[in-house]
């Protein structure tokens, strides 16, 4: 444990007195942030106001950068006399701060580890060190704990199952370990209490990188509901086939939902990731203007895709040094002077680069085409791996082996067709072997991102000095040649590359032919494409475009209303609308107290029934409950259902008051003796003709979908069918009647699990309006409206309800109660949790009634 306050030493690096810095920075000691007290109407907006006030205090905007690795080297002074430290010049993070030009005043605060342990005697003169001199808070962690997390849960089973590898067997990456697992949700608790001694969580972004620190956002959210969060995973996100075996799903899910933006490389990954959301919590995505949102509890989750990119000015100063000048020329003497075509690979020692399957590519070249024996070299450059264990060792010594074998092969006296590099390169090294590559070959069988090409390309556009050590005139064209992995996330991106299936070992020999056989213009025209690409999409465009979609994101923040729900990892924050609260008990008991002339109008499946239940008859109780509510003279109670009337008869038969809307409306009665009517004419029916035929032919298609035909209207049901596959034949469904049925009398609308085709003109709100004027045609206004629903159908019925408040349909005084089921976007104005809490209060108001015998207002 770090025994100094954080807040303390941010004050003291900035030169100010800590009164004066926890004004101008914000930092609370008693954390008064908005959300964190759930349900409170007027702190809220006293909260709201005060966060608007302090942001106001904040002098510039401020992003806490948070990843396991801070971009921090430290080494150990002679003699141990304390440490000496630097920037690393190579991390992301860093390049990140260097890029962002949108935000030219943003301050950055780092959060992370150091590679190197630091003795518990020295980590307070450490933490306040690179605090003051670098803005990094370390985070320290017990080297067991540090094992468990890093090399266990994160390396041993994220890591492999990111990158689509099941544990089958022991031996393929690591089987579920609850110990491992359990120090990994204790390090991101201890990433979080860091955190939270230097927020400002009015003011504050917090962007967190990688499957390191999926869990953090939930103990972020947890203390701050409003916390301004991002999060960017750079490691592939596996299919949902692959993520539904790991035991911690949902867990993992729910974590990084609790993210205000999450981003990711490519759409395949972004796409795995909305798949595992609606196949595991059953939330589906919009697409609005560009940008890819998950609803959640009320907060719009928004989906970033965009790659990393290089730090052009980092390459640039590189590919300047004398050094690279010097090593360029050395490798031209080597391979180019000698007649010699360099081919590059640049990868990490281990089992998903794909090194394996390249040399035998490459061996597989020189059998096929006996010319280029003696001409082409392979220079692979093996990074150290950044992980331990058996496998890592099975790579080199597989590596190192096949590269015995090829040599012996096909080497001459002065002759190796591959060069194996199995060390550290200074990153000057490195570039001079992309300036001299005639290709640089990328095969990885799985990878996040890979930035290899990039740094290629930028390489071989060189710069005037490297021309005159090359040879070549200003006015000549650049070239490079690409041949890259489809499974890796920079392939789209290349479009000029030559992609290949690294499985394929064929077909990656005969694309190393074609990159060598190609001709320059060919190569020039890649090239250039490729490098206009790069240039423009540099990791500063990638950091500013970040940034601005998390503002973007975070806007709404002050303008809901927050609270928490859940415990542990299932926690989540419900965000709504100021005005949207739950329905009190007490409240409505209240009113429906007072009142003498009542309308209640209810849905039934959904918010009377469970959807999923299978028999959807009415329980003893609830008939017992209308009953109740029907005898009661004040009230006209409504049953407004999607389901046939001959249902609803049968269901609720022993109600004699009750009135009853069948089929959303189409059908109605006022009470059990009376004749059903319609709300509109009658339409003729032979659409069903046209639009069964094609309801059937998906329902033969689509195991797990039904039809029910209904008597005005048709519904193709999919909720037992595979969720994706469901939704993606309702949508071409829904487009296929659409255009069948244009000249029809009748509209096609796509509800939860269903598509439905009904009669032009036929809602639920038509039925509130035929209830409020038939009320006024008796005289009656009413005082008391009660209006309860859960779907989309059922807004018809919150809007004309909500309307009526300003015309002469309800009293001046009149309560009115539009009630949803479930915390969502709706029209009206309370919500209940589920069925259960409506069952409770239609008891209530019940009881109420059989207290109190009715009035004599006859309705």
């Amino acid at each position: 444990m770090v025994s100094k306050s954080y807040s303390n030493l941010l004050e003291l690096a900035s030169g100010e007195s800590p009164s004066l810095g926890r004004i101008s920075r914000g930092i609370p000691r008693v954390v008064t942030a908005p959300g964190i007290v759930p349900d409170l109407d007027d702190s809220d907006d006293e909260a709201s106001n005060a966060s608007s006030e302090r942001s106001s205090l904040s002098p510039r905007d401020r992003t806490i950068i948070v990843a396991n690795q801070l971009p921090i080297r430290a080494q150990r002074r002679p003699e141990g006399r304390g440490w000496t430290f630097s920037l690393d010049k190579d991390s992301l993070l860093l390049q990140l701060k260097d890029g962002i030009s949108e935000h030219p005043d943003m301050e950055f605060v780092y959060v992370g580890c150091l590679h190197e342990e630091i003795p518990i005697s020295e980590q307070d003169e450490v933490s306040q060190t690179l605090l003051e001199t670098f803005k990094c808070v370390p985070v320290f962690l017990p080297a067991d704990l540090r094992s468990r997390f890093y090399h266990g849960f994160c390396k041993q089973q994220l890591w492999p199952l990111f990158h689509y590898m099941l544990p089958l067997s022991p031996d393929l990456g690591g089987r579920f370990d609850r110990n491992l697992w359990q120090a990994y949700v204790s390090v991101n608790k201890i990433f979080a209490d860091m955190i939270l001694e230097v927020i400002n969580p009015d003011d504050d972004f917090v962007w967190v990188h990688d499957y390191h620190l999926i869990v953090l956002p939930t103990f972020l959210r947890k203390r701050f509901n409003r916390v301004k969060l991002g999060f960017f995973l750079h490691s592939p996100f596996p299919s949902s086939e692959i993520y539904r075996t790991l035991p911690v799903r949902e867990e993992l899910l729910r974590a990084l939902l609790n993210s205000d933006l999450i981003g990711f490389h490519t759409f395949d990954y972004a796409r795995h990731f909305l798949s595992c959301c609606s196949r595991m919590l059953g939330l589906s995505y919009e697409s609005k203007r560009g940008y890819i949102g998950l609803e959640y509890y009320g907060r719009t989750v928004s989906i970033k895709i965009l790659p990393v990119g290089i730090h052009m000015g980092q390459l640039g100063s590189v590919l300047s040094l004398p050094e690279t000048e010097v090593k360029v020329a050395e490798l031209m003497k080597q391979f180019r002077d000698r007649g010699r075509v360099m081919l590059l690979g640049v990868d990490d020692m281990d089992i998903f680069k794909g090194i394996s399957l390249k040399l035998l590519a490459f061996e597989q070249l020189l059998m096929q085409h006996p010319e280029w024996r003696g001409r082409v070299v392979l220079v692979q450059i093996a990074n150290p791996a950044r992980g331990q264990g058996k496998d890592v060792k099975e790579v080199e010594a597989e590596s190192y082996a096949m590269v015995k074998r090829i040599n012996e092969a096909f080497g001459l006296p002065d002759y190796n067709p591959v060069i194996l590099i199995n060390k550290p390169l200074q990153f000057y090294e490195r570039m001079a072997y992309y300036v001299v590559a005639e290709c640089c070959l990328v095969t990885a069988v799985r990878d996040g991102m890979n930035l290899i090409p990039y740094e290629y390309i930028i390489a071989r556009h060189g710069n005037d000095k490297l021309d005159e050590v090359l040879g070549l005139s200003p006015s000549t064209l650049k070239k490079s040649m690409l041949v890259v992995s489809e499974f890796i996330g920079c392939s789209p991106s290349l479009s000029g590359a030559i992609r290949v299936n690294p499985w394929n070992i064929d077909a990656v020999a005969d694309a190393m032919d074609s990159a060598l056989e190609m001709a320059d213009a060919e190569k020039q025209l890649r090239h250039e494409k490729h490098h206009r690409y790069v240039i423009s999409h540099d990791v500063g465009y990638w950091a500013n475009s970040f940034l601005q979609d998390l503002e973007r994101t975070c806007k709404e923040h002050d303008r809901r209303r927050c609270w928490g729900i859940g415990f542990g990892l299932k926690f989540r924050v419900v965000a709504l609308d100021q005005n949207f609260r739950k329905l009190a008990m007490e409240h409505i008991v209240s009113a429906y107290r007072r009142t003498s002339t009542r309308a209640i109008l209810l849905d039934y499946d959904g918010t009377l029934m469970p959807q999923a239940s299978i028999d959807k008859s009415p329980s003893p109780k609830s008939i017992q409950i209308f009953n109740s509510l029907c005898r009661d003279k004040n009230n006209l109670v409504f049953l407004v259902s999607a389901q046939k009337r001959s249902s609803l008869s049968d269901w609720f038969s022993p109600c004699e008051n009750l009135g009853m809307a069948a089929e959303h409306g189409y059908y109605f009665r006022l009470r059990r003796d009376a004749e059903w009517e319609t709300c509109v004419t009658v339409a003729d029916r032979s659409w069903k003709q046209i639009a069964e035929p094609v309801m059937r032919l998906y329902t033969e298609t689509t195991d797990g979908s039904t039809i029910e035909n209904k008597e005005t209207a048709l519904v193709w049901c999919y909720e037992d069918a595979d969720p994706d596959f469901g939704s993606c034949q309702a949508k071409e469904l829904f487009d296929h009647l659409e255009s069948v049925l244009a000249n029809e009398p009748v509209s096609v609308k796509s509800g939860p699990n269903n598509v439905e085709v009904k009669p032009q003109g036929v809602s639920k709100g038509l039925v509130a309006q035929r209830l409020l004027s038939t009320m006024k045609e008796r005289g009656l206004s009413p005082d008391f409206v009660l209006c309860i629903g859960d779907d989309r159908s059922d807004e018809d019925m919150f809007e004309v309800i909500m309307t009526a408040m300003s015309g002469s349909a309800l009293s001046p005084t009149a309560e009115v109660f539009a009630c949803t089921v479930g915390r969502k976007p709706s029209k009206a104005k309370y919500y209940l949790d589920d069925t259960a809490e409506i069952v409770r209060l239609l008891q209530g108001l019940a009881s109420v009634s059989d207290q109190s015998p009715g009035s004599s207002v006859p309705l």
